[in-house]
């Protein structure tokens, strides 16, 4: 099975290529950079990409966008991202295309090498092998209304509806009291810190239309 690596750190670089030809795989090359990485991907057609997000010259998504490009040119080529923290957008725009294997890992699981195997394995054979810690984050930027209690949502809801706290508290039979504090918290668990430039009211609503 050939194997191309794209990961700028010298030490994880060589570790990836030992393990993984420790078991049988051929890597036909390993870059450190994102400008070598597509035209990498085109001229070898490997059986799976082993890349990191984050690549030089400017160490934002070169390595991802890198992937992404060369399956315009190798359609289905199977990619498995490794990263040293969870960033759902790139996790997202990568699962957007459904055209091949895909996962995403973080880089502490390549510790566990069965593991890791495992997933290299199951991505090159056109499966998914996702973080469990990505899948929990991309969750709950899916759901961002899963960490509200039921009366919570209730008070949203009347929200939603246009209604004033007093209006909510009749409807609800609660205090204003207690309306308030259901909003505060609403809006804590929205992530949304008091600002003078949006209308968190507003935003709420929202957050609560597009769930």
């Amino acid at each position: 099975m050939r194997v191309v690596i794209a990961e700028d750190h010298a030490l994880l670089r060589d570790g990836l290529t030992r393990l993984l030809e420790a078991f049988a795989f051929e890597v036909v090359e390993a870059v450190d950079n994102g400008p070598a990485l597509l035209p990498s991907l085109v001229r070898h057609r490997p059986d799976i990409a082993v890349v990191d997000v984050r690549l030089p010259p400017t160490f934002t998504d070169e390595g991802l966008q890198a992937a992404i490009a060369a399956r315009s040119q190798v359609p289905g080529l199977p990619i498995l991202v490794l990263s040293q923290h969870v960033e759902p957008l790139y996790a997202r725009e990568l699962l957007s295309d459904r055209n091949g294997g895909v996962g995403y890992l973080l880089k502490d699981r390549v510790s566990n090498v069965a593991q890791f195997v495992d997933a290299v394995r199951r991505v090159a054979d056109g499966g998914t092998a996702m973080d469990p810690e990505v899948v929990s984050q991309l969750l709950a930027r899916r759901e961002p209304l899963a960490g509200l209690t039921t009366r919570e949502r209730e008070v949203l809801g009347e929200m939603a509806e246009g209604r004033s706290n007093a209006a909510i508290a009749a409807k609800l039979f609660i205090t204003e009291k207690a309306v308030s504090k259901h909003i505060n918290n609403i809006f804590t668990k929205l992530g949304m810190p008091p600002s003078d430039d949006d209308n968190r009211r507003v935003l709420a609503v929202l957050t609560y239309l597009n769930a």
